[in-house]
């Protein structure tokens, strides 16, 4: 008996020391006093993906293939929305050391969020370059016994200057690493756990855990964090999300680490085989490819980038201006994009801020293992927090410039997300603007000119799925934003390995992949936060409505029909609800309603859907209560500096009490008021074997357009390309 509990004992504490290692391998941790890292003492930095060179010290954008390391510990802020550095970010945690309830101890607590608490809009409005920075504050989401408090720091006065203590009935906050990394380690030390998984034929050596956020289906989710763990096998296999135990459900408290509570539904479905699951290009079979391999490609820029990042955050290129920095919940922020007319020279606002506001993901199967599974990605696990380096080369060409970005652990420790976005310019051989005469008309005229875009791109792995995100500036004023999917897809554990033998009455919820593996059918929602400043704060929404005309027998026209466009001014939030209709087309646009172009139309910019989908769910069904910002594709609200997030501030097992769609019943009076726009991005996706082991990438997009905004062509100007300013290049002699 007592070699078992010593075996038992030991088998925690190896757990343990994995964890440790594990959580450690997640981030790289900045202590106060550790050394700047450098080659001599952190070789992972000497890989030919880790050397870099900045122009300032103060500069977070590296071109990839320069040598110097990034000293972020002697970062400064320079404007306004710049992020809180390492310097302030230990300054808050200090002072919330000393401040009580918090003096206690620093286990006492987590943090799970320190960021900048943005000043006044109206005050960064003002503020102009060379101006004294505005006072600097930071914001901190801590728990605390089971509550959640929501501090603000004044770091000029080393003083709390507010402490809010919110009630958890509506929702907890966004989880943290350690959360999610004990979370998956836990249940190993639940001997009934390890008893099950050694009956399902697995080594304990082979498991592989996740974390997944419960959502709130009743009173069982509440008074406590809950998370759920499902487990799968890595034998054979690095792609172990195709290998599931299926059926198999821990709910675990995530406090007390503890097993509330476990089910195993599973065990006449067999885990599936490891065949053809890898995809990584190394392990692939060595047989000849029935295709033709492509050369490689790159695009070079002889002459250097177009763009320059003033200060770490003011991107400039061409005639956009826009303030960039990393998020751990929306991942990237843009803010003050402004764009200069090509007539006046004027630097003229089009949007105050731009963010991934939520995800959501819900999947379409009810049974006990799969029901809860209905993520929010940003406000459950951190969309910026899950943002991985990005791969020189693959994920960005050669001539991309990197940002790091600087988050802090749950005990406020500053840690680096290396490479999380990249910044630079594509050109696919697409057209800005072009026309040729007829030779009919006798004129010799041909003018064509390339379209070169700004991308900002980052690429968030939220455990199986890969959204990368692009942020697309245009020359002529469009901003485009795009996001794709890929990585792999969530599968289903099944008796069956072929679709014949699945009896008529059974549901497999999802496509058969491969043998004993479904790809469940789920939705996709991702909800983008645009604080629309066209021209200036005091904007309006128009919906313009394409309405079929009658003509009538006086016309003496030989048509029956036309469309006219009708103009509908939004005066409350209902007004400007907008689902979108096939059959009933809009425009959606924003004016200014006191600038006026030279002929009289107000200036302003339109939101253009991409392909998008929408929710089918029922909307009272509990995962859309909360997730019910996806209702409507489009949503306009005044702008209110605490409704930033569509989801709630806190998402994690929340009602739904607290979301876009909630804000927006009140019908507060949107005309020629500050407004913020809500588009909502969706995608059905019903799994195919293409999707098996892993995902080509399914993208798409909306476009933010000027519309009347400028008197004409804003890239009319533009000169065309020249053979004398490109440089030629020569195909190898093997070609």
């Amino acid at each position: 008996m007592e070699s078992r509990v010593l075996l038992r004992f030991m088998f925690i504490i190896i757990t343990t020391l994995l964890l440790f290692l594990f959580t450690k391998s997640w981030f790289n941790l900045i202590p106060n006093k550790s050394d700047q890292l450098t080659c001599s003492n952190y070789s992972p930095w000497c890989t030919s993906k880790n050397r870099f060179q900045s122009k300032s010290s103060n500069n977070l954008f590296y071109p990839v293939n320069q040598k110097t390391i990034r000293d972020h510990k002697s970062h400064i802020p320079h404007h306004p929305l710049d992020p809180l550095t390492i310097i302030e970010m230990n300054k808050a945690k200090s002072i919330l050391l000393s401040y009580p309830p918090f003096t206690i101890s620093s286990s006492s607590f987590t943090i799970h969020s320190l960021v900048l608490e943005e000043p006044e809009k109206e005050l960064v409005l003002k503020w102009r370059k060379g101006d004294k920075l505005l006072p600097r504050k930071a914001s901190i989401i801590a728990l605390l016994h089971g509550q959640a408090h929501v501090i603000t720091i004044d770091l000029e006065s080393n003083k709390v200057i507010h402490h809010d203590i919110r009630e958890t009935k509506t929702g907890y906050p966004t989880m943290t690493i350690e959360d999610m990394n004990s979370a998956a380690w836990a249940p190993l030390s639940d001997a009934n756990f390890n008893r099950t998984i050694v009956s399902r034929g697995v080594d304990l050596a082979d498991l592989a855990c996740l974390p997944l956020s419960t959502g709130w289906f009743g009173t069982k989710e509440e008074k406590r964090r809950l998370i759920k763990v499902q487990c799968y096998t890595m034998q054979g296999t690095i792609n172990f999300y195709m290998r599931p135990i299926e059926g198999l459900t821990v709910l675990l408290d995530m406090d007390t680490k503890q097993v509330v509570e476990m089910t195993d539904l599973g065990l006449d479905i067999p885990i599936p085989k490891a065949s053809n699951t890898d995809y990584r290009f190394s392990k692939q079979p060595n047989k000849p490819l029935m295709m033709r391999v492509l050369n490689p490609i790159s695009i070079e820029q002889p002459k250097g980038p177009s763009f320059e990042i003033e200060d770490g955050h003011l991107v400039k290129w061409a005639n956009w201006e826009f303030h960039l920095k990393p998020d751990p919940r929306a991942g990237v922020v843009i803010s003050q994009a402004r764009i200069r007319d090509s007539e006046t020279g004027v630097l003229r606002s089009v949007m105050y801020k731009g963010l991934t506001s939520e995800l959501f993901v819900p999947y379409m199967d009810p049974t006990d293992a799969w029901y809860f599974k209905t993520y929010m990605d940003a406000g459950e696990y951190g969309f910026g927090l899950q943002a991985m380096p990005l791969d020189p080369l693959n994920d960005c060409p050669r001539y991309a410039c990197y940002m790091d970005g600087v988050f802090t652990a749950s005990d406020g420790t500053p840690f680096i997300r290396s490479n999380m976005i990249c910044v630079f310019e594509s050109y696919a051989g697409d057209i800005g603007w072009r026309h040729a005469e007829s030779p009919i008309t006798g004129m010799e005229i041909r003018e064509v000119r390339p379209k070169v875009t700004l991308v900002v791109r980052m690429a968030a792995s939220v455990a199986n799925y890969d959204y990368i995100v692009d942020w697309e500036f245009q020359m002529d004023g469009l901003i485009r934003v795009k996001v794709g999917l890929s990585g792999i897809l969530m599968v289903k554990g099944t008796p069956y390995d072929n679709l014949n033998k699945v009896p008529k009455n059974e549901k497999l919820y999802g496509t058969i992949l491969s043998e004993n593996v479904v790809g469940v059918i789920h939705d996709h929602y991702v909800t983008f936060y645009l604080d629309m400043d066209v021209d200036g704060s005091d904007n309006s929404f128009v919906k313009v409505n394409l309405v079929r005309e009658n003509t009538s027998p006086e016309e003496g026209s030989p048509r029956r029909s036309y469309l006219r466009a009708d103009r509908n001014i939004a005066k409350t939030e209902k007004d400007a609800q907008i689902k979108l209709k096939l059959y009933e087309p809009s425009e959606f646009h924003v004016i200014n309603p006191s600038k006026e172009t030279r002929v009289g139309n107000p200036v302003g910019y339109k939101i253009v859907p991409g392909g998008t989908a929408a929710s089918l769910l029922d909307h009272l069904d509990p995962p859309q209560k909360r997730g019910a910002f996806t209702n409507n594709q489009i949503w306009v609200t005044p702008y209110n500096r605490s409704e930033q997030w569509a989801g709630g501030l806190f998402v994690y097992q929340s009602h739904g009490e607290d979301t876009l769609a909630v804000w927006s019943e009140r019908d507060r009076p949107i005309e020629n008021k500050d407004i913020v726009l809500w588009y909502t991005l969706g995608f059905h996706h019903i799994p195919c074997q293409e999707d098996f082991p892993i995902m080509p990438t399914v993208s798409s997009s909306f476009d933010v357009k000027p519309v009347n905004f400028f008197e004409s062509n804003p890239i009319l100007r533009m000169p065309p390309n020249l053979e004398k300013d490109l440089p030629i290049c020569k195909a190898a002699a093997s070609a």
